[in-house]
């Protein structure tokens, strides 16, 4: 009998883990593997770009978790410089372009299965200047490369100038890795606040911190225009009402998922745009297409719908899932409570949960409680300030989120609510979680029992004054 043959669209974490993940269900023998990549690396993570380009960590090959090489001993047909360029359902095959041969006919290959990991695409609105040469994104590692070589090509003299577009997670990192290399920075937003993953109170508190840090943050901003000089090149970035001078522009607008292959292919997509899988990962309708990584939406544990987050960790996952699905074995992909950790220069960014927008737009009526807390006890040499505020669902007391804004020691504490949420917790009953404590650590109430605790009270208040109304 011959064997079945897998085919993945995408090389990176979900694409190559579903791939990996197969081959250790079954060999050779029984299942043909074959993978496309259109660029010049697999398996990496962009996740670290910013830290690359501000040169906390060396690059691009410490980003590289496999090489196309080590993929390929693996029994694993990766071919690189490859687009998949349409999807043929009926037929059950893809057409691809060798892209390092220009002028190549296309070619066609067969499969049983199909993985779709395609990953996302940067947004880059049709703006004037856009294109021009000293715009960069940092999608890729080719990406982080191109900016490298301007920015090298720019220092040396007086203080360079850098202009990000965008205040989200890419944005405040990419701020912080120009600032590590000597760049007077200034972020344009449009938002009322910077990062806009938190509520509007809580993103103040980092637009506060990021002018202590020297970063010109421009709030409420509209970017109409990247503006030229006589030889082509962006020079200032331009607002509504103001011009920002600029030696680099980087572009720090999220990102979509990439799916215009399984739109076309007439596959189902939700309200981002992104594919809907069932919790084996297997695209909805499909017994033998799959999908994962940035290129999916997956079910919101807390509020019950299908959101659209680009992250590594649930990539991985994704293939996991998919690999174990495809090589005979069982697994699932439950959902995500939407947890996020960044940084920009020490102020550390965290979250998870609901805001109170998204919390708003699922039905659901809540309560806040924000506390301000130090990251050890107080007496202890290099206690931090940490501000948690915490979401819980009116009545029930369920907690709905939390989001976090400190210095050291603040960010990863987000995990204890990340935790509690998955468990479906109430706030009340966080209070008695058994979390370590000493003074180097943690004061006595860890911030978050704190928050907990305040929230507790929030309820208990709202029930009272509900009751006390009828």
């Amino acid at each position: 009998m011959a064997a079945r043959r897998l085919v993945v669209i995408g090389g990176d974490a979900a694409g190559m883990s579903a791939a990996s993940q197969a081959r250790r269900f079954k060999g050779p023998d029984e299942l043909e593997i074959v993978a496309f990549e259109r660029g010049h690396f697999t398996s990496y993570s962009a996740c670290g770009i910013p830290y690359w380009v501000g040169g906390s960590v060396e690059g691009p090959d410490a980003l590289i978790a496999r090489t196309p090489e080590e993929h390929r001993e693996r029994a694993i047909d990766l071919r690189m410089r490859t687009e998949v360029t349409e999807i043929d359902l009926d037929r059950q095959r893809v057409r691809t372009r060798d892209l390092a041969a220009p002028g190549a006919t296309d070619a066609w290959t067969g499969f049983d299965d199909l993985v779709i990991a395609t990953g996302a695409r940067p947004i880059r609105p049709p703006l004037p200047g856009i294109d021009a040469p000293g715009v960069y994104g940092v999608q890729n590692l080719d990406d982080g490369q191109a900016l490298l070589d301007a920015l090298r090509a720019v220092e040396g003299g007086e203080q360079p100038r850098a202009v990000v577009v965008g205040a989200g997670y890419i944005g405040v990192e990419m701020a912080e890795a120009l600032v590590q290399r000597g760049y007077r920075v200034t972020v344009v937003d449009q938002a009322e606040q910077p990062m806009s993953t938190l509520d509007p109170d809580m993103g103040r508190l980092v637009y506060e911190a990021m002018c202590g840090l020297g970063i010109e943050t421009v709030r409420e901003a509209k970017v109409t225009e990247i503006r030229t000089d006589g030889e082509g090149r962006a020079c200032a970035v331009v607002t509504d009402d103001a011009e920002h001078p600029a030696d680099i522009v980087v572009l720090g607008l999220g990102v979509r998922p990439e799916t215009t292959l399984a739109r076309r292919a007439g596959l189902p997509l939700g309200e981002s745009g992104g594919l809907l899988t069932d919790l084996s990962m297997r695209v909805r309708g499909q017994d033998n297409v799959w999908a994962g990584g940035d290129c999916v939406e997956v079910l919101d544990l807390v509020s019950g719908r299908t959101r659209h987050i680009a992250l590594g960790t649930h990539a991985n996952k994704h293939g996991q899932v998919i690999g174990a699905g495809v090589g005979g074995g069982y697994a699932t992909f439950p959902g995500v409570v939407g947890t996020a950790v960044s940084k920009v220069c020490d102020l550390e960014i965290a979250r998870t949960g609901l805001l109170e927008q998204q919390a708003r737009s699922a039905g659901l009526q809540f309560v806040t409680a924000t506390i301000e807390s130090t990251s050890r006890a107080g007496y202890y040499p290099g206690a931090r300030p940490m501000t948690v505020k915490m979401l819980a669902e009116r009545r029930t007391g369920r907690l709905l989120g939390v989001q976090i804004v400190g210095r050291e020691g603040a960010g990863k504490r987000v995990d204890i609510a990340a935790v509690a949420l998955t468990a479906g917790m109430t706030v009340e009953q966080m209070t008695a979680l058994d979390l370590g404590y000493a003074p180097p650590f943690s004061p006595v109430w860890d911030p978050v029992l704190v928050a907990a605790r305040k929230a507790t009270a929030q309820v208990a208040r709202d029930v009272e004054h509900t009751a006390g109304g009828r």
